[in-house]
């Protein structure tokens, strides 16, 4: 079915700077906020990476005084966001720097949150409508090429009671400005620039092909595709190849517009399942079960897939050819960058039962392409943990 009749609307509230060295210029982003006291929320990974030495210097020149909060794990706990909350409350900082991954920048986005609405418990404002107003403003710099969180107003966190991953959603929570520097990802090991690029991937397809998709995010998840398949391998083999971190970046910001503002389908479902049981990587879960899901939905997206097939630089006659060619194009990519198995996750057969009933409970399962019910999903983690 045609999107182009369907009404939407797009809102990206947050200004995007983009290329090699512009972290240079946060001092200039800073002013404009006119921030004086600034917190950092960051990970250990990205002190031990030495990262911070690119934004303290400028801090410093500027006269702005900073506290740095690392309690971030890498998928975000409620306790992570309370405890940053206090640190970032205490310091009285009327601005954040965000400088990580999607965990990191996530947290930050909930952490704004408690901090502007003077919360304690961010379960408190799960959900689309809990949050009333601008959250504390923060500057976000992504450090992987992945998530494309920068550019999204949503957090999701994981409820270390129950043992799931809760979204917090609201433009209030954009970052006023993401300062993309494909210099800062040259670090980024193998494996994570692996897992991360297929997570991007990941969101530049369900977005795509989701039922309540739309023509400006589809335009946007097309060319990440295309960008994605063509530079990841690329930059997993020889992660100084700055040409191929740049389009890993661009190819994930541009995917996390797309899905932002169209949706995402069952393989955030299982993997976001996954994650809050496992505490698996968010991007490895997505990474591993996207073949999976692709599989399964083919049949009810052709055309889509074909499209896809195409930005991957496929050739076929047939739209059907096509978009097989799609699903062993994505199986190969993962072996070509060496991912690891579903099985390797650790996951127990007798969790299957909750994982399913996790994953139709997630509110995108009706965004997925084909119906999917508990006793779907179930054959799919069958079939995963059995390969």
């Amino acid at each position: 079915m045609t999107n182009i009749l369907r009404q939407f609307s797009f809102e990206l509230p947050t200004r995007i700077e983009y290329g090699v060295g512009i972290v240079s210029k946060l001092g200039d982003e800073l002013k404009k906020l006119r921030a004086q006291k600034v917190c950092i929320i960051t990970d250990p990974g990205i002190i031990k990476a030495g990262l911070l030495g690119k934004i303290k210097p400028i801090l410093n020149e500027e006269g702005i005084s900073y506290s740095i909060f690392d309690g971030i794990d890498p998928n975000p706990k409620d306790r992570n966001v309370e405890s940053g909350a206090r640190t970032v409350s205490s310091f009285q900082a009327d601005a954040m720097i965000a400088m990580g991954g999607g965990s990191v920048i996530d947290c930050a986005k909930a952490i704004g949150v408690l901090v502007s609405h003077g919360g304690e418990r961010i379960k408190d404002f799960e959900g689309r409508t809990k949050v009333k107003k601008p959250i504390l403003p923060f500057v976000a710099i992504p450090t992987t090429a992945g998530t494309g969180s920068e550019v999204t107003f949503s957090a999701v966190i994981t409820d270390t009671e129950n043992n799931y991953k809760m979204t917090v959603k609201s433009p209030y929570m954009a970052a006023k400005v993401a300062m993309l520097d494909p210099e800062l990802t040259v670090t980024v090991p193998p494996h994570i620039t692996a897992s991360t690029g297929m997570d991007a991937l990941t969101h530049a397809i369900e977005a795509y092909t989701v039922k309540v998709s739309e023509p400006v995010s589809d335009a946007l998840a097309l060319y990440a595709v295309e960008l994605i398949t063509q530079n990841l391998a690329r930059a997993v083999k020889d992660g100084e190849n700055i040409e191929a971190r740049a389009s890993m970046l661009v190819g994930s910001l541009l995917a996390g517009i797309a899905f932002s503002h169209s949706d995402v389908g069952s393989v955030h479902c299982m993997a976001e399942a996954l994650g809050g049981i496992y505490d698996a990587p968010h991007g490895v879960c997505n990474a591993v079960l996207l073949p999976y899901v692709m599989e399964y939905n083919a049949e009810f997206c052709i055309e889509k897939y074909a499209r896809i097939a195409k930005a991957m630089g496929e050739t076929f006659e047939t739209s059907r050819e096509g978009a097989m060619k799609a699903v062993e194009r994505v199986k190969k990519l993962a072996k070509e960058v060496g991912l690891p198995s579903f099985k390797s996750l650790g996951v127990k057969e007798s969790d299957l039962e909750r994982l399913a009933d996790m994953a139709a409970g997630n509110i995108s399962t009706d965004s997925n392409p084909r119906e999917m019910s508990k006793e779907d999903y179930l054959v799919l983690f069958k079939k995963a943990l059995a390969d």
